[in-house]
């Protein structure tokens, strides 16, 4: 069933502290609320994301600009602002997923499980088994316990198929949450395991450990890239993007710029996604003699939807002409510019092998390239 994702960020926040509401303020690189859209976005079962803002918030930069993504104002409770996403909804959505932008560390996981109970229920959404011991205060003292059997701590998303949900709210349009509405109405709400991670944050002290579950979610990809072409005619030969005068070029479908494939298939190998080849076949005659940044760029766009960034670029250049030395700085600069990196996160070096082998012969050049991309 067609999916959407509807995240409500329109309150205040007012409990966490900050000068912006919780769901703005940074964590790590970017938003808590832009690490819930991420991590719906690039699920591979949600087809849409709705975002629910205050109309405050409405031309603020808080959150990437992800294609398709569905910006709706809120309304004076957090119920109108539901209903407003799921009035916001794209056509054809058959299941909703509603969760609070200010838990950024769900996880697709979780995500998976909800989705699967939705294919027998109406209704599902993560929980936490109870397990502390329970009292009843008063006045400051423990006046008694409380049986914590059966008892689970709600967690979003909360998903739910569309029109069993709007017929609830329209029977029942005001409560805490949206499971109480679906119950209200009598839908059977089943319940998955949630996650501990999953927090949301509410106070002061929320943000602090949000920002620990980060730093052991981090996901770091590595990938080896490794090319070769043979020497043929010519007065020149394209590395790392920079035009270099010699004797012979390199021969290839493309400009042959063994460098820089390098680079294009590391980045591929650590996403998993194959090899230039896979994306721009040989056999299609568009790619003859194409500069070869347009499969570098494709590599590096790739890699920025599914929210990885570059951490850096290794490059080694295997040859004994020509030298690479006087140009090395250039093509650090170059790779720099066509990935949007700074050169700092850059290598670029040579080395021969000497006089062994085809690249000691002189009859080619080979390059090795390792990629480190992290999510955070």
């Amino acid at each position: 069933m067609t999916t959407t994702a509807i995240l409500v960020a329109a309150g205040r926040g007012t409990r966490a502290g900050g000068d912006i509401p919780k769901q703005w303020q940074r964590l790590g690189d970017r938003s808590v609320a832009d690490h819930a859209i991420t991590t719906f976005a690039d699920h591979p079962d949600v087809a849409h994301v709705v975002l629910v803002v205050h109309p405050d918030d409405a031309t603020s930069d808080h959150w990437n600009d992800f294609e398709g993504l569905i910006v709706v104002h809120g309304g004076a409770t957090r119920s109108a602002s539901v209903q407003n996403g799921l009035n916001a909804a794209p056509d054809g959505t058959r299941s909703v997923l509603i969760h609070d932008a200010a838990r950024p560390h769900i996880r697709q996981g979780v995500i998976d499980d909800v989705l699967s109970a939705l294919k027998t229920h109406p209704a599902a959404a993560p929980a936490l088994v109870v397990t502390d011991t329970l009292w009843r205060g008063d006045g400051g003292k423990v006046d008694g316990t409380v049986p914590r059997d059966d008892l689970y701590r709600a967690q979003t998303p909360q998903g739910f198929h569309l029109n069993a949900l709007l017929d609830a709210y329209a029977a029942h349009p005001e409560a805490t949450d949206d499971v109480t509405i679906a119950r209200l109405a009598g839908l059977d709400v089943a319940i998955v395991n949630g996650d501990e991670d999953n927090m949301k944050i509410t106070g002061p002290d929320d943000h602090a450990r949000a920002a620990r579950i980060l730093g052991t979610q981090m996901d770091v990809r590595l990938g080896n890239g490794y090319d070769v072409h043979r020497f043929g005619d010519g007065d020149h030969v394209w590395l790392c993007g920079v035009k270099v005068p010699h004797t012979r070029s390199l021969q290839g479908h493309s400009d042959a710029d063994v460098g820089m494939h390098a680079v294009t298939d590391a980045i591929y190998g650590a996403l998993g996604q194959g090899d230039i080849g896979q994306h721009f076949p040989p056999s299609d005659p568009q790619w003859k003699g194409a500069d070869s940044r347009i499969f570098l760029e494709h590599a590096v766009a790739l890699a920025r939807s599914q929210g990885f960034e570059i951490s850096n670029i290794d490059c080694t250049l295997v040859c004994e002409y020509p030298k690479i030395g006087p140009h090395q700085s250039v093509m650090k600069d170059k790779m720099a510019e066509i990935m949007g990196l700074d050169p700092s996160r850059i290598s670029v070096k040579a080395t021969t092998s000497e006089r062994l082998g085809f690249t000691g012969r002189s009859e080619g050049i080979a390059s090795l390239a390792t990629a480190a991309l992290i999510k955070q």
